[in-house]
């Protein structure tokens, strides 16, 4: 049987992959967490085969994971399930040492497909020109997120920023969200280190 840990910051996701794995007799759900620390704590307490992580996690997200599980001696494959915009994700998750992508508008199938795939050393990922794995994160960014980026590092709240873009604080949060999960990062100082390094990973 496949070993296999997940972790995804919704309760409801969780539950379904539960019992998703658990209806499969190919695989055994050895643990759950709702987020990248406590998956990262599960790959130092015992080794399994394939690991399924979020993007969007608390604490630690996607991105933290497997920059932290990169070159690490026995540690599992990782699978992406996620809903976020797949080409930005997918283009992260491979130049970072993912195994696998899976997107949650998928079938529940799907994933189990790419597991398997994975944990028989192969790698399963959606078609993506492979040319595009260097492109800049900030190039998918749009005008308002630009924009909106740009300001970050003159430390003004949202509120702040609201007014002077004339938008309310509820749209400022829409679009610092979306800002985020396209350039792979959780954090206003991550974004602005991004910027100023002209769209390298912080």
């Amino acid at each position: 049987m496949i070993d296999v840990v997940a972790a995804d910051k919704s309760p409801l996701v969780t539950r379904a992959l539960v019992r998703l794995f658990e209806e499969d007799e190919r695989f055994n759900l050895l643990a759950t967490a709702t987020d990248g620390e406590r998956f990262l704590e599960a790959c130092g307490r015992f080794p399994f085969r394939v690991g399924v992580i979020g993007w969007d996690m608390p604490f630690v997200n996607g991105r933290g994971v497997l920059e932290r599980l990169k070159g690490r001696p026995g540690a599992p494959r990782i699978v992406v399930y996620t809903g976020i915009d797949a080409g930005t994700v997918v283009r992260s998750a491979m130049a970072l040492g993912a195994a696998g992508f899976c997107s949650k508008s998928e079938p529940p199938e799907r994933l189990l497909d790419v597991c398997a795939s994975v944990a028989a050393g192969r790698m399963a990922f959606p078609f993506i020109d492979v040319h595009s794995l260097n492109d800049n994160p900030l190039d998918t960014l749009t005008a308002r997120e630009r924009v909106l980026l740009d300001t970050l590092a003159s430390g003004r709240t949202n509120a702040q920023l609201a007014r002077e873009l004339g938008i309310s604080v509820h749209t400022v949060k829409f679009h610092l969200k979306n800002l985020y999960d396209k350039l792979g990062i959780g954090t206003r100082a991550q974004a602005v280190a991004m910027t100023l390094s002209g769209g390298r990973a912080p």
